[in-house]
C-alpha cells in the first residue's frame, strides 16, 4: 500500500467494530499478553501526559506494539476538564495512528473516540466476567456520558441484570440516557440510591473526589472504576479500597497515574491479564475493584481489527 494514508471517521469505525464477538477474546489475549511481560510481545510505556494549564485541558500519548497481531499505533487523546455539559465539543477527543510495523509507514488514520468507548466497556466486561459476584442481578452506572452508553451497550449484551440504575451528577443527562438506551433503566436520584444492593457497580465520572462511599457498597460486589485517571483525582472512597481485592489493567501505570490507588495506598492483587491467563485467582466471594486506566494496546488491538475489516472490504 503506497500513498496517502486513508482516514476513518467515527461513522466508519463503528460500523468497522461492531462485533463484541471478535473485539472480546482479543482484548483477553492482549490482556495476557501485557501481563506476560516480554514473552506476550506487548511493548507499551506508560502513557505521557502534557498539561495544558491554561485551558484545564490534557494530551494524552499512547504507543503501542503488539508482536502477536503484528500491530504498530499511537493514539493521541485530549482530555478537558472545563468543557460544559452543554457543549458540542466533546471532553475527550482521541485520533488512532496505524502504522506498517516493517517500514514505519502511516497506513491508516481513524477516530479514537469509539475504540476508545468500545475497548473500555469491552476490557470491564472482561473483567466482570471473571470477578462479578455468582448471582448478580443489579447494575449500577454512575456517570451517563459517552462511557456509560458503550459500556450500557455491552453489558446488557454479555449479562443478564434483572435492573440497571443509573446516576449522574446532572439528573436531566440520566434521566436523557435511561429514554435513549434500550430496555428499562431506574434513574436514582442520588449515588447511595443508586449503588444499594447493588452486585455490579461501574463508575464512568468526571469527580475529581471520591463519590462512591465504602459503607453503601454491599460486600461481594464487583466495582469497575474507569474515571479519575489522574494521580491526584478520585471516584472511590478509602473504605471502598481497604476493603476491596483490587486488580488493575497495569501495575505499573496505576502506581502512576490513579489517585484512587495512590492515595489510599491500597495493594494490588493482580494484574487482569494475570487473572486471564490463570496465575492469579479471581476472588468473586470478596468485594473487588477493577480500575481501568486504559493501555495502548487495547487500542492497537481494535484499531488492527478495523483495518483488517476495513481491508476486506475494499
Amino acid at each position: 500500500m503506497s500513498g496517502s494514508p486513508a482516514f476513518l471517521s467515527a461513522a466508519e469505525v463503528e460500523r468497522y467494530l461492531s462485533s463484541s464477538s471478535l473485539l472480546l477474546p482479543s482484548l483477553e489475549k492482549a490482556l495476557a499478553n501485557f501481563s506476560s511481560g516480554s514473552e506476550g510481545g506487548v511493548v507499551q510505556p506508560v502513557r505521557t501526559v502534557v498539561p495544558v494549564a491554561k485551558h484545564r485541558g490534557f494530551l494524552g500519548v499512547m504507543p503501542a506494539y503488539s508482536a502477536s497481531e503484528d500491530a504498530l499505533t499511537t493514539k493521541l487523546v485530549t482530555f478537558y476538564e472545563g468543557v460544559s455539559p452543554t457543549s458540542t465539543v466533546p471532553s475527550h477527543q482521541a485520533t488512532v495512528l496505524l502504522f506498517e510495523p516493517s517500514n514505519g509507514s502511516l497506513l491508516l488514520v481513524m477516530d479514537g473516540s469509539i475504540i476508545t468507548a468500545k475497548r473500555t466497556a469491552a476490557v470491564s466486561a472482561i473483567a466482570t466476567k471473571l470477578l462479578k459476584p455468582p448471582s448478580s442481578e443489579v447494575l449500577c452506572i454512575l456517570g451517563a456520558g459517552v462511557q456509560a452508553y458503550s459500556h450500557y451497550e455491552i453489558f446488557t449484551e454479555q449479562f443478564s441484570f434483572k435492573e440497571v440504575r443509573i446516576w449522574n451528577r446532572t439528573k436531566k443527562n440520566a434521566e436523557k440516557f435511561a429514554q435513549t438506551v434500550k430496555g428499562d433503566v431506574r434513574v436514582c436520584s442520588s449515588v447511595q440510591e443508586a449503588v444499594t444492593g447493588a452486585d455490579v457497580i461501574i463508575t464512568v465520572t468526571m469527580a475529581t473526589k471520591p463519590i462512591l462511599f465504602g459503607e453503601w457498597v454491599k460486600p461481594g460486589a464487583h466495582i469497575n472504576a474507569i474515571g479519575a485517571s489522574r494521580p491526584d483525582w478520585r471516584e472511590l472512597d478509602d473504605e471502598v479500597m481497604k476493603n476491596c481485592v483490587l486488580y488493575v489493567d497495569s501495575r505499573e501505570a496505576a502506581l502512576k497515574e490513579s489517585g484512587d490507588v495512590i492515595l489510599s495506598r491500597t495493594e494490588i492483587f493482580a494484574e487482569l491479564g494475570e487473572v486471564v491467563k490463570g496465575v492469579k485467582p479471581a476472588h468473586r466471594e470478596k468485594t473487588t475493584v477493577f480500575k481501568s486506566l486504559g493501555m495502548a494496546v487495547e487500542d492497537t488491538v481494535a484499531a488492527k481489527l478495523v483495518y483488517d475489516s476495513w481491508l476486506s472490504g475494499k
